[in-house]
């Protein structure tokens, strides 16, 4: 005899995250409460299904995990690794290398957020560069050209002539 309360509870954690919840009793695993390893296992089985899909359901992961009152099983550790690797988000390239390397331990929705962040102020320094460079040249086509006997220079040919 089950527990109709019990039942009812296990389908709404099914319903909350559908396609962990069906992973996990594929490989016999449990859904909740799971552990970091299992969910970074979860991504590498699903990297086919794309990034997108899979971290709507490692949202769902989340969510179900914290509305119950469970650590987050989805936050840094082997879970952030797994989903670095599936979305393979270059870290920026102005960051030092040991700063990389922390990068792809950050989470994936953050990684997105500071790539696409340096990436619009690597734009807007090239485009400052470039602006630089055009007004530099603009400059010196207004100034007058320069000879190289200004200055009160000599060139050779006139101090013989005097010699």
């Amino acid at each position: 005899m089950t527990n109709p309360v019990l039942v009812a509870l296990a389908q709404a954690r099914f319903r909350a995250a559908p396609m962990f919840a069906r992973w996990c009793e594929l490989n016999g695993t449990s859904f909740c409460p799971t552990t970091p390893a299992t969910v970074a296992r979860f991504v590498r089985d699903c990297a086919a299904l794309g990034i997108e899909r899979i971290w709507l359901a490692v949202q769902d992961i989340s969510r179900l995990h914290m509305s119950l009152g469970l650590a987050d099983p989805t936050l840094g550790g082997a879970a952030a690794a797994a989903i670095g690797e599936v979305a393979n988000i270059p870290p920026p390239r102005s960051w030092p290398d040991d700063c990389k390397l922390r990068f792809t331990s950050l989470p994936y929705d953050l990684q997105i957020y500071v790539a696409d962040r340096e990436t619009r102020r690597e734009k807007a320094l090239r485009r400052a560069q470039n602006e630089a460079a055009s007004a530099r040249q603009k400059l010196a086509a207004l100034e007058p050209p320069t000879t190289p006997n200004e200055g009160g220079r000599n060139n050779e040919s006139s101090t013989r002539a005097d010699a």
